[in-house]
């Protein structure tokens, strides 16, 4: 059964704002504009670019609300709006505070990384997540892994670190780029992905334990990531950020100058929108995704934009060719399917199933064999 009109619209909407949400963050570094001490200089403001992003997740929680109050007007069952009324009140909002700071602390990590090394390499390097959340589910969950995930595991680090060696032997190609800041930037965004897992630990406890819609759950996480990196940017102005720092003043993060530079070039206003409005979108059709699909889907779909993402870096020149990073990307993704259970192992339990069953009518030597028995006396064979 094909996909609906609605199904493929939701698919194409998660890849291309999925896209755009990291592509126009790069953009925006890219950006040159006159700053608060004249020079005209590339647009390093990535706290504040965090800061933005926040707002796209807040959007998310009006868009719930939205369509909360539209489905009331549309006179459904008293008992579902019993339950979606619960879903919206009966928890206490301050529980994704935690979340939200792990959000902010991550994206901000990554948003720094992304300064020093390549788009396609900010959105590859984040399968590194899968690690490390499988690693915490063990520790905080009390789960136990299965075979085919630890083999996920080994591939997703495999896979990371071919796309790290491609940078750094893309770096000495370039000598536009400097190879310390590249990997920097790449230690950055894989040491994000340690938060994130916290993050989603913590995420995965409260809804399950609360049962609150994932949608609702990115509206709070943005509106507290939103307003304590707000609080925080304020000792940022005068904390000085050493090699972190790109700005002239040599702090964390220079506010007054990011308004300055979206003031003196209206690109960066653009840019900016883009990211914020990506993100929405982005968080929205994923969760429409997984429920019109399927969370597989999701997840294939996410690869694609990465895909999308590195094509776009080469063909504008972000980035040049190097044949190691389609290598790990490929084999990124068969760690993720590994881990998930996508795709590979379903198709090896069925091709090991129908082969080692013995066919209806088939003439025995000895004995009988019994459904699901194969011809070795093993019986419910599930090696997979």
């Amino acid at each position: 059964m094909g996909w609906t009109k609605k199904q493929f619209v939701l698919a194409l909407v998660m890849v291309i704002t999925g896209s755009i949400n990291t592509l126009s963050a790069k953009w925006a570094d890219k950006i040159k504009s006159k700053n608060s001490f004249g020079d005209v200089v590339e647009f390093s403001h990535p706290f504040f670019q965090a800061d933005t992003m926040f707002i796209g997740e807040m959007l998310c929680l009006a868009t719930f609300y939205a369509n909360l109050a539209l489905r009331r007007r549309r006179n459904l069952h008293t008992t579902e709006l019993a339950l979606d009324t619960a879903t919206t009140s009966e928890f206490p909002k301050w529980i994704f505070w935690a979340p939200a700071v792990c959000d902010m602390t991550a994206t901000s990590l990554m948003f720094v990384g992304l300064i020093f090394t390549y788009a396609s390499s900010f959105q590859m390097l984040r399968g590194a997540v899968i690690v490390f959340t499988g690693l915490m589910s063990v520790a905080f969950l009390n789960r136990r892994l299965r075979y085919y995930q630890w083999m996920g595991i080994g591939f997703v680090i495999l896979g990371l670190v071919l796309v790290g060696l491609s940078d750094f032997l893309n770096s000495s190609d370039n000598s536009q780029q400097d190879i310390n800041g590249i990997i920097t930037g790449d230690l950055l965004i894989v040491m994000a992905q340690i938060v994130t897992a916290l993050q989603m630990v913590l995420e995965e406890k409260f809804i399950m334990k609360y049962n609150v819609p994932p949608l609702q759950v990115v509206g709070y996480e943005g509106i507290f990531g939103f307003l304590t990196l707000s609080v925080l940017l304020i000792p940022m102005y005068y904390i000085p950020g050493g090699m972190f720092s790109s700005n002239e003043r040599g702090v964390l993060e220079d506010t007054p100058d990011a308004f300055v530079q979206i003031k003196n070039n209206p690109l960066l206003i653009l840019a900016i929108l883009l990211n914020i409005t990506s993100i929405a979108f982005f968080n929205f059709a994923g969760v429409s995704v997984t429920k019109e699909l399927s969370a597989t889907t999701r997840m294939v779909l996410d690869s694609v934009r990465t895909l999308v993402i590195w094509l776009f870096s080469i063909a504008v020149q972000w980035q040049a060719f190097q044949y190691l990073q389609p290598i790990g990307f490929l084999i990124l993704v068969i760690g993720m399917m590994l881990y998930n259970d996508v795709l590979i192992m379903p198709f090896l339990r069925r091709l090991v199933n129908i082969t080692d069953r013995v066919p209806e009518g088939a003439p025995i030597l000895s004995g009988t064999v019994e459904p699901n028995q194969d011809v070795t006396g093993k019986r419910e064979i599930d090696p997979f």
